[in-house]
């Protein structure tokens, strides 16, 4: 698209050159931004994207969109973040691509990754979400990334309140809307379960005419959400209900953590081996081959044949030279990660397993009595030593008793962990974000 194109489509102001070629994705971050590219300029609460507009266009960027006039080619409009999601829906409505739209409260990146996989086996060209860009600026740069060969669009759709996700699918309506599970992620600014189970439903609201709602069988709250559908619409479950259509039969872990499963796939039985850590990921394959399925009905049984997880920082293994294993869960958590994390690390048969646990954010009221819980599970699941990281986490301390150390920062509990590791143990780091425990993998690599 021309600056004069694009322009048109967000009913912004040119400055400069109107006939310059944007031939590359957008993106908001001017050190990443392609050859080509459209450099979109936030002014944020701690860094404004107008000071690195000049970076950009050095860098290659064609051009910037921009909420005030920038030095070099620019497309001005009132609000940034509103346009960049505009121009994404025009340039979807112009590509043959199924959008499918996936949310729930943990396990949103693991299926993005087995179902773009499960997409891509036979050649197809998907696009899908990276890391966890599934907000009004995530998704319509995923879009914009798709091209005219892209086939399938596999977009994350994350939620701060209601009414979110319903402006997400604004931008991409799914043709096949994924809704994986209502749990306690975020309840602090939600207020109550019963109102992200609400704000998760708009997703399946919002179904193109003739789409499909990919649902989990086992979530009442999700099951419920079957009545939200447009007419005209279908619904696909899975689960380990007998009424799934993708049913998880049975499941058996290896040594390394590793589930095979054995499925029903629409009356055709299947053995996959998954290779990730942790029981829980039956359901996520099985979720993902029902989104398969919704996409391709005449798609063939699942392989995850060289399968490697794109997405770092999410149950990711490390083996040191030494033989340690580290499990690296650090990106976000909530009481059910956590607890599928914990259980993971239990069914592994490492010689010694250890937890390095910090504070679970936007919990409300009940970030205490949570963060107990959680220390509980590690004591019961028989873990020998969780490490308890930040003032804030303590909680998990207090629930885990005499098997927890309470420490005050990354630092001090890479010094525990230094003197207590032998190398047939396996280590889980798991908190949200804010804790940034990857620190603590860092750490134990030596890096």
């Amino acid at each position: 698209m021309t600056v004069a194109d694009i322009a048109e489509v967000v009913a912004g102001t040119v400055h400069g050159d109107p006939t310059r070629r944007v031939t590359a994705a957008a993106d908001v971050d001017s050190r990443a931004v392609e050859p080509g590219g459209l450099f979109v300029a936030i002014a944020g609460e701690r860094v404004d994207g107008h000071d690195y507009a000049a970076a950009a266009l050095e860098s290659g960027a064609a051009a910037v969109l921009a909420s005030r006039p920038v030095d070099g080619p620019c497309i001005v409009v009132d609000d940034a973040t509103v346009a960049l999601g505009r121009l994404a829906r025009h340039v979807l409505d112009r590509l043959d691509a199924t959008v499918v739209a996936i949310t729930g409260s943990q396990g949103k990146t693991s299926v993005k990754d087995l179902a773009t996989h499960l997409l891509g086996v036979h050649g197809a060209d998907v696009v899908a979400t990276r890391g966890n860009n599934n907000n009004e600026l995530g998704v319509p740069l995923t879009v914009l990334r798709a091209t005219g060969t892209t086939r399938a669009l596999v977009v994350e759709m994350g939620a701060r309140g209601i009414g979110h996700i319903a402006r997400l699918c604004r931008v991409a309506p799914p043709h096949v809307a994924v809704a994986l599970n209502v749990g306690s992620a975020h309840l602090g600014e939600f207020g109550s379960v019963e109102n992200i189970a609400r704000a998760k439903g708009e997703i399946i609201e919002n179904l193109r005419p003739g789409g499909t709602a990919v649902l989990n069988a086992d979530d009442h709250r999700v099951r419920a959400m079957a009545d939200r559908r447009p007419p005209g619409t279908s619904v696909r479950w899975f689960g380990r209900g007998s009424d799934a259509d993708v049913r998880v039969l049975d499941v058996r872990v290896d040594a390394a953590g590793e589930p095979d499963v054995d499925l029903d796939v629409e009356g055709r039985p299947c053995h996959v081996h998954v290779p990730l850590v942790g029981s829980h990921h039956a359901v996520n394959l099985a979720a993902a081959v029902a989104i398969a399925r919704s996409v391709d009905p005449d798609a063939p049984l699942p392989t995850l044949a060289g399968y490697a997880s794109p997405s770092p920082m999410r149950m990711q293994r490390h083996r040191r030279d030494d033989g340690l294993v580290i499990i690296d869960d650090s990106y976000n958590a909530n009481p059910e990660s956590v607890l599928a994390a914990l259980r993971a690390v239990a069914d592994t048969t490492a010689g010694r397993r250890v937890a390095v646990l910090g504070e679970m954010l936007e919990l409300g009221a009940d970030a205490h009595a949570e963060h107990v819980r959680v220390g509980r599970e590690a004591a019961a699941l028989g873990l020998d030593r969780v490490v308890v990281v930040g003032k804030d986490a303590r909680g998990i301390a207090e629930g885990a008793g005499d098997v927890a150390v309470p420490v005050d920062d990354v630092v001090a509990a890479l010094a525990d962990l230094a003197s207590w590791l032998r190398p047939d143990d396996l280590v889980l780091v798991k908190a949200s974000r804010g804790a940034r425990l990857e620190r603590v993998t860092e750490g134990l690599l030596g890096r």
